[in-house]
């Protein structure tokens, strides 16, 4: 018995437990309201319209009229605010005005309708029964997303209903109080059942819109994440060129000016090797935090992978603003960084891009700065370089380098030359360096530091060594046997193991003493996979040939390597020879690398020797062998012979004088 009163009373409340379970009836209910009070209105005015001459005034004119104002005020207030976005509590709020509201409402047109039913004949009385059947009917339909109105209508206008057609004795009245009676209970047992499956939907609708929230939020962080790199936490390659497509759409249809910045760290790779990948990891987050200093909301940072940066700028900016933004980020990242266990420094080229200057799309203007930051390297390292027409016109060359390259018939078009490697002492060549020509039918002679760059980009360079190597090889067999080779390496001929087994096989193919043969790496050509080219050389090594780090004194690793690698010479870069009798620096560098091969027990060879002044210099500091134009320059095969035969007394002749 008290479950059942406490279910009554529960019924006639108006639930709040769950606010958007709350909203959600208040939506439902409010798009129903407006035909509730049209329906009441309709049978109103028609119920008094049939009893208008036979019913007093007050029950038939001024009731009515005043109710239906009363319902057409409200009907159109709601129809006017069934859109209106309301929260949780006004929702609540307005559903609790109404079911109080439905008590009054229901007794007033109960007590009138009942008022009327002893005016008029059988078919007015009729009218009245309808009235209050066909009322209660269409209100439990309006009132079913709130229960707790519909259960009160129902019971305080059928019960007076069903007594009243009982009282009136007439069997038809009885029969149709006991009918709508029964059909107002099965309409309540539907609006129960209706009731029900709504709130499990809106339940299961809510529990949906969670789940589909998570799994927004979730997809939200899983884009967030592919667009953020892991170590440093600022925007990966990704995102940049995304949102270079972005910007650069935006720049393009506004007439706005945008720049592309790439950032490469200069001296990273010997941090990695003489501290350790982890001290790596924390310069590189250092430094995207000083580069994350400059982002505001017309520059963008990202990390593009390894350790390259990018900066996206948008705004109106200026070439020389730019050049400034950028020496100010080489200052940053120029500034010491703190390890823990000791102290380091990076700095950092920068090669700028900008629209509308150049660049027909994004990945174009990403292009021009990346070939910027080529320059930058190469002639500013540390420095900042703006894409102009000068390297415009250098890339459109390059770009006509690598489409003829693509194509060449490299056995015809390819060929060496050859220069000498002098004994100091005996002033005899000891050995020919090969130099690679290419001879295009279309574009003309083209320097071997325009095509093997390219070759290597493009994947030809391995087909270049092995061509260049058979031909430089059967040339060495055709001198004396105490003359030897120095063969150039790519950094992609050591890079697998399948690349050097080619070069032995060509090599025992070939018939020359392994002895006689020295291999020239530099250093980039370990750089990138130190292990695998250490692994390479040894195998070099073991067959016999001997290894030369060349453009020593250059790299920021090279010392580094010497103690690493299975070396047997070190070619010092001319660039410490030239002027070499005025500069006092020089001489103290080169008597240090000439002591450091000593100690190691490899050969020194120094380059770039042009005049008798750097010779004697040289000499004086003990050099063992030279090469440069004082001597000779490169040659082709059929003149390396008559070097080798007649050279050996204008050499010595030189020297006596």
């Amino acid at each position: 018995m008290k479950h059942s009163i406490r279910w009554i009373l529960e019924a006639l409340k108006v639930p709040n437990e769950n606010p958007e379970l709350t909203l959600s009836q208040f939506e439902a209910f409010s798009k129903q309201v407006p035909l509730l009070y049209f329906i009441l209105t309709t049978n109103m005015l028609s119920l008094a319209w049939t009893h208008r001459d036979i019913a007093p005034a007050y029950l038939v004119i001024y009731l009515p009229a005043v109710l239906s104002i009363i319902f057409v005020a409200r009907g159109i207030g709601w129809f006017v605010s069934r859109n209106r976005k309301v929260d949780a509590a006004q929702a609540y709020h307005r559903l609790k005005a109404t079911n109080r509201l439905a008590a009054p409402i229901a007794i007033f047109c109960t007590g009138w309708s009942v008022a009327l039913l002893p005016y008029g004949d059988g078919f007015q009385q009729a009218h009245v029964a309808f009235f209050m059947a066909i009322t209660v009917i269409g209100c439990i339909f309006c009132l079913m997303h709130l229960r707790s109105a519909a259960m009160v209508v129902t019971v305080l206008v059928n019960a007076p209903f069903f007594l009243a057609m009982v009282l009136s004795g007439e069997e038809t009245f009885v029969a149709t109080g006991i009918n709508v009676i029964l059909v107002s209970m099965a309409m309540i047992a539907v609006l129960l059942t209706h009731y029900r499956d709504f709130h499990q939907l809106a339940e299961q609708r809510l529990v949906l819109q969670a789940q589909n929230k998570t799994m927004k939020a979730l997809s939200d962080e899983n884009l967030r994440l592919a667009n953020l790199d892991s170590l440093t936490l600022i925007a990966n390659r990704r995102s940049f060129f995304h949102t270079l497509d972005q910007a650069f759409a935006r720049a393009q249809s506004e007439g706005g000016m945008l720049a592309i910045g790439v950032i490469d760290l200069d001296g990273f790779k010997p941090i990695n090797d003489m501290y350790g990948h982890s001290a790596g990891d924390k310069v590189l987050v250092e430094v995207a935090e000083r580069l994350s200093r400059f982002a505001d909301g017309a520059v963008s940072v990202f990390r593009l992978g390894g350790d390259e940066f990018a900066l996206i700028v948008t705004g109106n900016h200026d070439e020389a603003s730019v050049v400034a933004l950028g020496n100010r980020v080489c200052d940053a990242i120029a500034q010491r960084i703190n390890l823990g266990g000791g102290v380091v420094q990076v700095t950092a080229s920068l090669g700028f891009a900008t629209f509308p200057q150049v660049g027909a799309n994004g990945q174009e203007l990403y292009e021009r700065a990346d070939y910027a930051l080529y320059t930058a390297k190469k002639h500013h390292r540390a420095g900042v370089v703006v894409f102009n027409a000068e390297q415009a016109d250098e890339l459109s060359r390059q770009k006509v380098v690598e489409e003829t390259l693509q194509v060449a018939d490299l056995e015809t078009e390819l060929s060496l030359v050859f220069q000498p490697i002098i004994d100091v002492a005996s002033r005899r060549p000891a050995g020919f360096e090969a130099l690679a020509r290419w001879n295009c039918p279309t574009i003309g002679p083209v320097s071997p530091a325009e095509f093997i760059p390219i070759a290597e980009y493009n994947g030809r360079i391995g087909l270049i060594t092995r061509l260049l190597l058979e031909r430089a090889l059967k040339t060495a067999a055709t001198w004396p046997d105490d003359v030897f080779l120095s063969f150039n390496l790519s950094p992609h001929d050591l890079a697998t193991a399948e690349g050097v087994n080619r070069l032995v096989g060509i090599i025992r193919a070939s018939g020359v003493d392994p002895r006689r043969i020295t291999f020239e790496i530099t250093e980039t050509a370990v750089m990138s996979d130190f292990e695998q080219a250490n692994a390479s050389i040894r195998i070099l090594r073991q067959l016999g040939c001997g290894i030369a780090l060349d453009d020593f004194g250059t790299g920021y690793a090279s010392l580094s390597y010497v103690h690493r690698l299975p070396l047997s010479k070190i070619k010092v870069d001319g660039s410490f020879v030239r002027e070499i009798h005025r500069k006092e620096t020089s001489v103290k560098i080169v008597k240090s690398v000439l002591a450091l091969c000593a100690e190691m027990r490899l050969e020194a060879i120094v380059e770039g020797v042009e005049t008798e002044n750097e010779m004697a210099i040289l000499e004086t500091l003990g050099v063992g062998s030279v090469q440069g134009y004082h001597f000779a320059r490169p040659m082709a095969e059929a003149e390396t012979h008559a070097f080798l035969k007649g050279t050996g007394a204008s050499l010595e002749n030189r020297r006596v004088s």
